[in-house]
């Protein structure tokens, strides 16, 4: 018997880690034969590197600060499920409930950008999993690094789909006046029971764009990148999530067409049988349709983008309607020449 919908999860079990030949199953409600609603889990990561270096050629980054491995938002299709499986864990239910968290990220991340040989680079938080997460309200990692980062004045862009960002809006804004700050706001859909069962724990579509207009309100640049677009799911929604992310003050959008690397494609598909069982057929038509035949590209240069008449069906509608609405701003790089080492923690208690 397959699992049904678990609610507040994105994912219904727990499939096989592909590194690994041990398998943790959740516990099975006798009565039902469904698996329990698993709690959330926190573990303490000791790692003593917080500042991650990017290799690929198709993120527009080189360093990032993640302070969580794994992400209580549950995302459906989340291409970072993978990564839990690095920590001998599952990509399913184990990457939503158990996670991960560097409490000596603030402490290291001082240490690191006090050091004579560190040159100030835009620092993206994270890159993998969000640093707004429903358990930063409790934990305030990001919140501690961000006070670290705004201290230096030095670059940073924050990558989140949760209004909880706003909280650091004090800290943001001071970065803004010396040029050294930008958040993107990711936005998968307009329709928050579509988002309530594909991105369970996230801010609801409303609330991500109010965050988007009281961080534009407070000086803090904002862009909007409607990810992923799933074609034949949300599609049909890139011109009302651009209208409204203009009227919410966004000052630029892009897009993410979905990615569905190893696990993450039986996860999703799982999903569109659990929730939108006719829609199904016509995602993978045309999620194949925009990837060679295949549901997933893995090369270099080809996992971010859509090939073919749809893909550049998708790339002109954008295109038009970013000129339309004054969407196409160029993304100035953040400055640099703003920074200053931050004090060291014993001079801090003085």
């Amino acid at each position: 018997m397959k699992n049904q919908p678990l609610r507040g999860r994105g994912s219904t079990d727990n499939p096989k880690n592909r590194f690994s030949d041990t398998h943790l199953e959740y516990e099975i409600d006798p009565e039902t034969g469904q698996l329990n609603r698993p709690k959330t889990q926190i573990l303490n990561d000791h790692t003593k590197n917080i500042i991650s270096t990017n290799k690929s050629p198709d993120i527009p980054f080189d360093v990032s600060v993640n302070p969580y491995r794994g992400c209580e938002h549950g995302c459906a299709y989340c291409y970072a499920r993978p990564s839990h499986e690095f920590l001998g864990m599952s990509a399913g239910l184990d990457f939503e409930t158990k996670i991960v968290a560097k409490y000596d990220a603030p402490k290291l991340l001082r240490e690191k950008l006090s050091e004579k040989v560190w040159k100030p680079q835009t620092l993206v938080m994270s890159g993998v999993t969000d640093p707004y997460q429903p358990i930063e309200k409790e934990l305030r990692i990001t919140r501690r690094c961000v006070e670290i980062l705004t201290e230096s004045r030095h670059p940073l862009v924050i990558i989140t789909k949760n209004y909880g960002v706003t909280r650091d809006i004090d800290q943001l804004a001071k970065l803004a006046e010396v040029g050294a700050v930008r958040v993107v706001l990711s936005i998968t859909s307009l329709d928050k029971d579509l988002i309530g069962t594909l991105e369970p724990r996230t801010s609801r579509p409303q609330k991500r764009l109010l965050a988007v207009k009281e961080l534009t309100e407070a000086g803090i640049p904002v862009h909007v990148n409607i990810a992923p677009l799933i074609p034949g799911l949300t599609d049909d929604e890139i011109v009302p999530i651009m209208e409204a992310a203009k009227k919410a003050g966004a000052e630029s959008v892009s897009y993410t067409i979905l990615r569905l690397p190893f696990g993450v494609k039986d996860i999703f598909l799982k999903w569109l049988e659990d929730h939108q069982p006719n829609r199904k057929q016509k995602v993978i038509n045309r999620m194949e349709s925009l990837k060679d035949g295949r549901l997933n590209r893995s090369e270099f240069g080809e996992r971010f983008r859509g090939e073919g008449a749809y893909g550049r069906q998708i790339e002109q509608l954008i295109r038009i309607h970013q000129e339309r609405l004054g969407l196409n701003k160029k993304r100035i790089p953040l400055n640099c020449d703003a920074f200053r080492r931050p004090k060291s923690d014993q001079l801090s208690l003085f």
